[in-house]
């Protein structure tokens, strides 16, 4: 599979916060990659760098085989497309004028009804950029990213402020992109977002790739939870037989159990049963990507 983007030991600081902090992955072409972390995790940061918007302070960014290493590049520009998380759009024009100038600086541009259409702003277009709703912003932004037919798009939340309809439209659109054999890194708070359209997730927390794979890989497995115990502390001992295991201050027992199937659960009730916990509260729940 062709790698489209690869970043390695990326780091960039303000002041004395350090936002990205050794960052490392990679984006294969003809897949999603969603980028996922809380409010300062360095998602922004990160991206911001891989598109020339930002000069981390050290690591290395190739994009389509191209080190990045200044903004304007011609040859990038023609094959990146870039979403910002806010701003980057004219606010006097009408949106069918800062489309269409998009589209005007590529030799190759999609067709703008059909990417239009795609984005249900088919009736927003005569309106001015500073009319719309956030949304409709939101999404004027996404086309105007996909316009060039980029090899590869980075996009920058591109769901936030919009209605779960024209949400699943961007995505339909992502796919169809994404399909035609290009690259797309987005980032996003929506998890469902990410597990619908994610072919490769990487999290970011403080700074750092703390997990990447696939929604499957990365959410594997089962969560146990045991209350009402009788000890928690003998539970514990009796859980941590099966998996690693932990103790809340109130006295709930949690672990990661890899396995799920009858018999294993069969014989850990039977386990707890035997040391006295056979009225513990016992539930076991399939791992999500929020959970994660």
């Amino acid at each position: 599979m062709d790698e489209a983007l690869r970043v390695r030991g990326l780091t960039k600081t303000y002041g004395q916060r350090r936002a990205a902090d050794g960052v490392s992955f990679h984006a294969d072409a003809g897949r999603i990659t969603a980028v996922l972390g809380r409010n300062g995790a360095g998602k922004t940061t990160t991206l911001e760098c891989c598109t020339g918007l930002r000069t981390p302070d050290a690591g290395e960014i190739v994009v389509l085989g191209r080190p990045r290493t200044r903004a304007n590049d011609p040859w990038l520009r023609e094959h990146v497309g870039v979403m910002v998380q806010q701003g980057g759009l004219p606010m006097a024009p009408r949106a069918r004028q800062v489309l269409q100038h998009v589209a005007s600086l590529h030799r190759h541009p999609a067709d703008l009804d059909s990417l239009v259409g795609a984005l249900s702003l088919a009736d927003v277009m005569d309106t001015p950029v500073r009319h719309l709703s956030g949304g409709q912003r939101q999404r004027l932004a996404v086309a105007c990213a996909l316009v060039g037919r980029p090899r590869l798009a980075f996009l920058d939340e591109p769901s936030s402020g919009v209605d779960p309809h024209a949400r699943r439209d961007a995505w339909e659109l992502l796919r169809t992109h994404r399909d035609g054999g290009a690259a797309v890194v987005l980032t996003t708070h929506h998890i469902a977002e990410a597990e619908e359209l994610a072919d490769h997730v990487v999290i970011l927390d403080g700074g750092h790739v703390v997990a990447a794979g696939s929604v499957p890989e990365l959410a594997h497995g089962h969560t146990l939870t045991l209350a009402a115990l009788a000890d928690p502390a003998r539970a514990a001992g009796v859980v941590a037989r099966f998996a690693p295991c932990q103790v809340s201050a109130d006295g709930v027992v949690t672990a990661l159990l890899p396995h799920a199937d009858v018999a294993t659960t069969h014989e850990l009730a039977g386990a707890l049963a035997a040391a006295g916990e056979s009225g513990a509260r016992f539930t076991l729940a399939r791992r999500t990507l929020e959970s994660v």
